[in-house]
């Protein structure tokens, strides 16, 4: 009989189908640390007010680099803030999130083909014209979430919680001002880390489902098969597990995002691209 890789796939999927699968590793061997690691992943969004010891911001940033880039460019930067005032400043501008006061590091990942301008220059290459193309905006993008999540997974090794904030685009322009990035950088997302406050909800103390794995593993070719019955059920995993937080009268996932995605309400999110052309990226 198959049996599941561990009780955290069953967290992540509360699915039968999607974790019921075999450990690719020798039987008699226990479930690899980092792996392990990956697998309880769970955002917190409650931080207790300890400093954090010396040497890790460098631990994470090592781990960073550490993650593939793309030809070996190397086009992002990170931004770290602790100075409580400074942090309070980007929480404000990120939604006013109060977790991000309380974590005492907060990472701002920013994109960066600055520095291939400067070197292009540097060699005597007045014009650089890749770097107006998209696909280079797009890498910068892509190397610096390979980065944080290379940093998420050192963080959470550590015994920290983390939390992305998406919402730093909410007021790009400012963000941008606030931590005086030059032409050809801005701050695509943040990270808040510290020790979880783990009698505090929304420290992440339980595992959230995901969609079910057959919903966005295809074998060969797209297909959409099923994609309503995997979302039903999704639905109901997902409502169980809010249920189990106490957090009560919540949409369904598939109306949430039928929700979302249909809303007007896009807040500062629609002048984004405005910002990215005002950093200098011409994503041509």
């Amino acid at each position: 009989m198959t049996k599941t890789i561990s009780p955290l796939a069953e967290a992540r999927y509360r699915d039968s189908e999607s974790s019921t699968f075999p450990l690719p590793t020798d039987p008699s061997n226990s479930l690899p640390s980092t792996l392990s690691t990956i697998l309880s992943h769970r955002s917190c969004r409650a931080f207790l007010p300890f400093k954090l010891p010396e040497g890790t911001l460098e631990t994470l940033i090592t781990a960073a680099q550490s993650g593939s880039t793309s030809s070996l460019l190397q086009t992002w930067d990170v931004i770290a803030i602790q100075d409580p005032e400074h942090k309070s400043n980007i929480a404000t501008l990120a939604a006013d999130q109060d977790f991000i006061r309380q974590a005492p590091l907060f990472l701002v990942f920013c994109p960066n083909l600055r520095r291939l301008k400067n070197l292009s220059e540097q060699y005597g290459h007045q014009d650089s014209p890749v770097l107006d193309n998209m696909n280079m905006f797009i890498m910068s993008t892509v190397d610096s979430a390979i980065a944080a999540q290379n940093v998420a997974i050192a963080a959470e090794s550590l015994g920290l919680g983390i939390c992305y904030v998406g919402a730093l685009r909410h007021n790009a322009d400012e963000v941008c001002k606030l931590l005086n990035l030059p032409p050809l950088t801005w701050g695509v997302f943040g990270m808040a880390v510290g020790y979880p406050d783990t009698e505090n909800r929304r420290s992440g103390r339980r595992i959230k489902p995901r969609l079910p794995m057959r919903e966005v593993l295809h074998m060969e070719r797209w297909n959409e098969e099923g994609q309503k019955d995997n979302v039903a059920s999704y639905d109901k995993a997902l409502g169980t597990f809010y249920e189990e937080e106490s957090k009560f009268g919540r949409k369904a996932w598939g109306e949430f995002v039928a929700g979302r995605v249909a809303s007007q309400a896009q807040g500062g999110w629609v002048n984004i691209r405005k910002v990215i052309e005002k950093q200098g990226f011409k994503l041509e």
